[in-house]
C-alpha cells in the first residue's frame, strides 16, 4: 500500500481515506462500524501506522504470526536438510533420505551414525582380508 501512496503522490493526511476505499467484505462492514462508533472525522484524522496497526490486531492475531514464523522457519530447515542430504556419500545418501528426517540434528546424527558403521564395516573386512594372507 505504501507503494501505491508513493506513486499516486497520496498525501499522509489522505493515506487512510484512500487504504479504506479499498477494503471489501468483513474488512469493510469492520471499518464502517468502527467510522460509526468513534465518528468520521476521528476515524478519517488517525494515521496510516496506527490504521495499519488497528488492522494487523484485528486480522493477524499473534498466534497466528507465530504459527506463520514457525512455517517459515521450517521451510528454510527442510531447505538446510535437503542440501545437507543432497552432499552426502551415495552410499549412505539412501538410507538418510528413507528416514524421514524432522530436523537438521537428526539429519547429522543419522548419517553420522550410517558413516560410522560403513567405517567399521569395511575396517572389519579389510582386518579379515589380511588374516586370510598370513
Amino acid at each position: 500500500m505504501e507503494f501505491v501512496f508513493h506513486i499516486s503522490n497520496c498525501a499522509a493526511k489522505n493515506q487512510v481515506k484512500f487504504a479504506t476505499c479499498t477494503l471489501h467484505s468483513v474488512a469493510l462492514t469492520w471499518w464502517n462500524t468502527h467510522v460509526q462508533t468513534v465518528g468520521h472525522e476521528a476515524a478519517y484524522g488517525m494515521s496510516w501506522k496506527t490504521l495499519m496497526k488497528m488492522m494487523t490486531d484485528k486480522y493477524c492475531p499473534q498466534n497466528e504470526i507465530r504459527k506463520l514464523e514457525i512455517e517459515i522457519w521450517e521451510l528454510k530447515e527442510a531447505d538446510k536438510i535437503e542440501k545437507y542430504v543432497g552432499g552426502l556419500p551415495d552410499m549412505i545418501h539412501g538410507s538418510v533420505v528413507a528416514s524421514k528426517l524432522k530436523n537438521m540434528q537428526e539429519a547429522i546424527e543419522i548419517a553420522t551414525e550410517l558413516m560410522d558403521k560403513k567405517v567399521h564395516t569395511f575396517a572389519e573386512r579389510e582386518t579379515a582380508s589380511k588374516r586370510k594372507f598370513e
